[in-house]
């Protein structure tokens, strides 16, 4: 726990301490800190201290006690305080109420919604090429440098997924058959169904960061946390140190299973799943036949492996944050969600050339039908527009290290608390990786 020394002058962050100005006690706090507030204790107490500080001794009583996440009164100095001990370049101020998400997009230049056939069949050159490439290097490559064929092969099979991304959100063509063409095909050697995977994307859109309903990732349930041991374990393991592949449930639980999808959806939802199971019926075995069981897991299923983790990561590091709430249909705000609930990443430049600048995520959720090659236009307008309220970080390790140690089950008052404050004495994944993963940003 760290823990904040408003008016002795000092600051304490994990096992460091660093000397700040401060002239006056904090009327906020951060989740993790604790407040250490003036108080007078009897002479001999056993939680008293004594501090020296500038010749003069003070007495104060520490309190650890629950504490709210930051608010919009929360001073410019306390924000670049979280964002360090967070990993993020910046947190931004809480958005106004009365703000709309019809206000920002009314701010964005009309260009950056225009469909460039060139610019979106070049994004599609871009990925086959790139993917094509790396399946060159796999069968090139001697076994010491596998990892690094398979990394770029799988970065750049993520490419072909954001094309599928920009077709389901129709900001790839005008045609809308076309669309589901490209899209079909762009999900197809990633065993991805386009239309279910569309449909549920589009509620993620519709209700980002809203409890329950939020069709991408979301803090656990308290009581599913308890409601049985062997799934506790497998909840701590799944949300710690195999959170950047679980991506792969999700794909499982929410794409295959009729009973998830409108009456009205069902049609489209079978034809692509007729289109998987063709290609797993027909690319598999050819895989298998030309380069055996070995080939499959070298040319088919590492690479997947890679797309997974930038699935996994690029969704956690998009919406998940220790002071990015969560929030009841009834509380929830649209514009709220999209612009101060979606973060701002920097990922390397090649990440983004095969990922088609699919973390430059803000003007994405304050409007889809932005294409993802117009993403970095509509970002610097934000910027200039709504700077102060957007989250923005550099890719670091302390960034994963905040998302896969702290945000886990949902708490509406910190908005999470870890497995390891809830279940110590089940939670060593947890502990190890706070051990094991580096922490600087």
């Amino acid at each position: 726990m760290a823990c904040r020394l408003a008016d002795s002058g000092f600051h304490f962050i994990g096992s460091q301490q660093r000397r700040v100005r401060s002239n006056r006690i904090a009327s906020q706090s951060f989740p993790g800190i604790c407040y250490v507030k003036w108080g007078s204790l009897p002479k001999g107490g056993s939680n008293s201290h004594i501090l020296s500080h500038n010749r003069r001794t003070v007495i104060v009583q520490a309190v650890a006690a629950p504490v709210q996440p930051p608010t919009v009164d929360d001073s410019s100095e306390q924000r670049k305080q979280l964002a360090e001990h967070y990993g993020f370049s910046q947190i931004g101020e809480a958005l106004p109420e009365n703000i709309t998400l019809k206000d920002i997009i009314d701010t964005l230049p009309k260009k950056v919604f225009e469909i460039d056939d060139v610019k979106a069949w070049k994004s599609v050159l871009i990925s086959v090429t790139s993917y094509a490439l790396g399946l060159f290097m796999i069968s090139k490559a001697p076994w010491y440098l596998l990892p690094l064929a398979w990394a770029w092969t799988g970065t750049s099979v993520t490419g072909l997924f954001v094309i599928g991304h920009d077709c389901a959100h129709k900001s790839f063509s005008r045609n809308k058959l076309v669309e589901d063409i490209v899209g079909t095909l762009a999900f197809l050697p990633l065993i991805y169904p386009y239309e279910p995977w569309r449909f549920k994307h589009d509620r993620h859109h519709a209700k980002t960061n809203m409890l329950s309903e939020d069709t991408a990732w979301h803090p656990i349930w308290r009581k599913k946390f308890d409601s049985s041991p062997v799934l506790r374990k497998a909840i701590i393991f799944g949300y710690g140190p195999i959170r950047p592949w679980m991506s792969i449930a999700h794909w499982l639980i929410w794409h295959f299973d009729l009973k998830k999808f409108r009456p009205s959806e069902v049609k489209r939802v079978k034809i692509s799943l007729a289109c998987v199971f063709a290609f797993l019926a027909i690319g598999w075995p050819l895989i298998i036949y030309k380069t055996g069981v070995v080939g499959w897991i070298k040319f088919w299923l590492m690479p997947w492996l890679g797309f997974h983790f930038w699935m996994s990561t690029f969704t956690m590091v998009h919406h998940t944050a220790p002071h990015i709430p969560f929030k009841s249909s009834d509380e929830w705000n649209a514009a709220q969600a999209q612009l101060n609930g979606t973060v701002h990443c920097n990922y390397p430049h090649w990440i983004e050339i095969l990922c088609h600048d699919i973390n430059v995520h803000i003007p994405h959720h304050i409007s889809p039908r932005i294409p993802s090659y117009n993403l970095r236009v509509a970002h610097q307008s934000i910027q200039e527009n709504w700077g102060k309220y957007l989250n923005e970080a550099t890719w670091n390790w302390r960034l994963m290290k905040t998302i896969m140690t702290m945000c886990h089950v949902y708490s509406k008052e910190e908005n999470y608390v870890a497995f390891d404050g809830i279940a110590p004495q089940e939670s060593q994944p947890i502990t190890f990786l706070r051990k094991v993963m580096p922490d600087y940003a």
